[in-house]
């Protein structure tokens, strides 16, 4: 099992902007150093807890500061922008990163965002849809470029001249294209199922409870089967929300403190996700009340904490309850304190995974015959 990143960070409100952005840019350095495989940043326009706006010019802005880590748009919100500029900057980033680039995508989520993009009462996973295909033509035409749909119709026709390249968009470094990546936050997501049959890859959540992260991988094969591909388990990535510490009292005060960074989180997810009629994903009994949900029940269900010992049990079973999958990616939070954060990576990387992947590849205990 692999192990990366995936943060959409959100910042107590008030914090530097600055102070926000070196940290989640220091995210990506250290996971580079620690060997982690690849990473993604999220985005919104309009909340001030989360201060990467673009995460498509987050990404640009690490490329040639880091060496081998893969960085991806976790995601970039399509019915936010228009096609052809969404093609022509990920193919732009994809030449930049030569190769280390993952083009995560999703309708987006913050209802803010969509009223001040003027969607909010759209259709938006329409709109996504129309955008990709939109964006997936044009890197597989040539100039002049025509597109007609609901949302957008956009031409060069009128203006292409073809000695000098003008009119033309650019086409990625990786061909066809950049690996696309999806994020599943549905329990039973058909939207993965779909993702599947158009050979993209998923990523579940951190705010999903197991039992709804373990209902992905089933929707993922029945995409590949009806695609004619076999699924495998190295295409699935899955999120979580991990506090490791050298000593457990320490784990305990970091990531259970009402007042410390992943309450802070999830009293944000908590809070929007009900607002947007979707408290079913905290809930293993869908028939109790929106009540029933809060942030301390949240934080004991979805955050691993503890020792390298403990973190790597706890992920273990974490694992057997959900089925094996290929990449861990671990959720990026406000580093309170930059030394216990910093840490926490280095123990994960250097302690948990070992020790995880250790067990995973262990020979099964053979049975001794009785008689």
């Amino acid at each position: 099992m692999d192990i990366g990143f995936f943060t959409m960070p959100i910042h107590p409100v008030g914090r530097s902007i600055a102070e926000t952005l070196q940290e989640d840019r220091e995210l990506a350095l250290v996971a580079d150093r620690l060997g982690f495989t690849e990473g993604f940043y999220g985005e919104h326009a309009t909340d001030a807890a989360e201060t990467i706006t673009s995460s498509l010019t987050f990404v640009a802005s690490l490329i040639h500061a880091t060496k081998t880590i893969k960085l991806g748009t976790g995601t970039v919100n399509l019915p936010c922008y228009h096609p052809a500029m969404v093609a022509a900057q990920v193919a732009m980033v994809d030449h930049m990163a030569q190769g280390r680039f993952l083009f995560g995508i999703s309708p987006g989520g913050l209802l803010s965002d969509a009223e001040v993009f003027g969607n909010l009462d759209n259709d938006r996973t329409a709109m996504f849809l129309e955008s990709i295909d939109h964006i997936l033509a044009i890197w597989a035409g040539e100039a002049p470029h025509k597109r007609e749909g609901k949302f957008w119709n956009f031409s060069t026709e009128r203006t292409t001249i073809p000695e000098l390249g003008q009119g033309s968009i650019m086409k990625p470094y990786q061909l066809p294209h950049p690996q696309i990546v999806v994020t599943a936050v549905a329990p039973f997501s058909q939207g993965v199922t779909q993702a599947a049959k158009r050979g993209w890859q998923p990523i579940s959540a951190n705010f999903l409870l197991p039992k709804w992260v373990q209902s992905h991988w089933p929707k993922y094969q029945q995409g590949c089967e009806e695609s004619g591909r076999v699924a495998n388990t190295a295409h699935w990535r899955v999120a979580k929300s991990i506090f490791v510490a050298d000593d457990l009292a320490t784990a305990r005060r970091y990531a259970t403190d009402a007042e410390g960074p992943y309450h802070q989180y999830y009293r944000s997810i908590v809070t929007k996700m009900i607002a947007n009629g979707r408290a079913n994903l905290f809930k293993a009994d869908q028939s109790a009340p929106d009540s029933s949900v809060t942030v301390e029940g949240v934080v004991d269900d979805l955050v691993i904490w503890g020792t390298p010992e403990k973190v790597a049990d706890e992920l273990l079973a974490f694992r057997e309850t959900v089925g094996d999958f290929g990449t861990l990616l671990y959720a990026g939070h406000d580093w309170a304190d930059r030394g216990l954060a910093i840490r926490s990576m280095e123990l994960m990387a250097e302690r948990v995974m070992p020790q995880v992947n250790a067990a995973i590849t262990a020979p099964a205990p053979l049975l001794q015959m009785e008689g």
